[in-house]
């Protein structure tokens, strides 16, 4: 009997729906657009915090990095062309022998430097590493073969895939010759393309792997030097004197993390007067990109729940339209028995019919975030692939169900807050009056 009631009464609130089609179709397209403004927006969001949080696991959650800083140098020795600063070997040597609990501690040096082949030129990020590098930084050889102990001090090269690319587009560079600067180096390996990383937590630099040229750490210190000069404008010269770009410590366990962090940073604090280097902790800025995410997407659901409230006070305004309109159907429905519940049940029952259409074509629109981002993704790189920064082109949106939840019950709940009042004020009219009206 209830059934067939409830049934009853969404049968009369849909009929009259259809009546005012056009009307009852624009009500619910603000909800359709709120409902899935929410889906969207948090899919993006939760993409790109994925995105960082996995470039951030890919550091180690049980690594700590120190970096070399260019520091910002005032007074008589900002006008020097040579600047001495940065890690050098002896930090290394001693975070080696006083930290307690290193499972592996990884020395890097970087640099911009030109490569050459014949004709073709490139300019690469050459890094001088150790053997420990490659699974450090989850790369992969694609020919070839990498860095090894006894290739300290030789004159061997590992080319990254947009490198080799560029020196030999079509062969096979095993096994040949590059000039790195003045010498000739051979290649000896080639990694597979990688994705990049953006900057992450402002501590570390975006870093595009695939322009990388790998050299042995001794053979760099042997053949590059730490000191190296660069032509500046006028036809002078400046330099850069550093020994060591990076230390990328292991510990055994992540419960001491942050306390070794503290004592690495008092040990460099002791034999550093400038602020040249900088301690990083993946494990903290994980944190803190939850952090980000959690207030991101607080920030995207008020944005989302306005379009919802806006939504919502178009279906009141146009419930409240719709009880003046139909005065004398009420009036009519009233003096043949009908109740002020059964009004009032009525209109709240075309509300929800109007909000509840238009929040799950919201949901249904909304979990084709994933295809519909792509497609438009390919026709915008297909039209001009410059137009899309890299963040973008490798986006994935992440559906948070959720969010699905979320949108879908504020949906029916503004039907219910907004519905409520034009239903009460349609059951309490007068039948008598509403009977006399034109």
């Amino acid at each position: 009997m209830l059934r067939s009631r409830v049934f009853h009464t969404l049968e009369l609130g849909l009929k009259s729906l259809l009546l005012q089609r056009m009307r009852a179709g624009l009500a619910a397209l603000g909800i359709f657009i709120g409902t899935t403004t929410v889906i969207w927006l948090v899919a993006m969001g939760e993409g790109v915090s994925y995105q960082a949080q996995q470039q951030i696991l890919e550091l180690g959650a049980n690594n700590i990095i120190v970096r070399t800083v260019e520091p910002n140098v005032k007074g008589e020795n900002a006008n020097s062309r040579i600047k001495d600063y940065g890690l050098t070997r002896k930090d290394f040597e001693r975070i080696v022998q006083i930290i307690p609990g290193i499972n592996a501690a990884i020395p890097m040096r970087e640099l911009k430097f030109e490569l050459r082949r014949d004709n073709l030129t490139t300019d690469a990020k050459l890094v001088g590493c150790v053997q420990e590098h490659l699974e450090l930084n989850q790369l992969q050889i694609a020919r070839g073969r990498w860095l090894t102990q006894r290739d300290e001090g030789k004159k061997v090269i590992v080319l990254a895939h947009q490198t080799a690319m560029k020196l030999f587009p079509y062969e096979n560079p095993i096994g040949r010759t590059i000039w790195v600067g003045s010498e000739f180096y051979t290649v000896v390996g080639q990694t597979f393309e990688r994705m990049a990383s953006a900057a992450i937590g402002g501590s570390l630099d975006s870093r595009d792997y695939n322009l990388d040229a790998y050299i042995p750490l001794s053979t760099m210190r042997s053949r590059v030097g730490d000191l190296v000069m660069r032509r500046v404008a006028g036809g002078q010269f400046s330099g850069e004197q550093v020994e060591l770009s990076q230390i990328t410590i292991t510990l055994e366990s992540t419960e001491k993390i942050d306390e070794t962090a503290v004592v690495i940073q008092s040990l460099l604090d002791s034999y550093h007067e400038k602020e040249d280097y900088a301690v990083v902790v993946p494990k903290e800025l994980l944190r803190q990109a939850e952090r980000t995410r959690a207030m991101f997407n607080i920030l995207l659901i008020v944005i989302a729940g306005i379009s919802l409230l806006v939504g919502g006070i178009g279906i009141m305004n146009i419930m409240l339209a719709t009880v003046t309109e139909r005065t004398r159907e009420i009036g009519i429905r009233r003096a043949i028995g009908a109740k002020q519940g059964d009004i009032t049940k009525q209109f709240l029952a075309e509300t929800l019919l109007l909000t509840g259409s238009g929040g799950i074509l919201g949901v249904m629109f909304g979990l084709l975030c994933g295809p519909v981002f792509r497609g438009l993704r390919s026709l915008i790189q297909a039209i001009d692939p410059e137009l899309l920064p890299p963040v973008v082109s490798s986006l994935e949106p992440r559906i948070a169900l959720w969010s699905v939840m979320f949108s879908l019950l504020i949906s029916v709940g503004a039907g219910l807050c907004f519905g409520i009042y034009p239903a009460r004020k349609a059951a309490q009219m007068n039948p008598i009056e509403a009977l006399r009206h034109e």
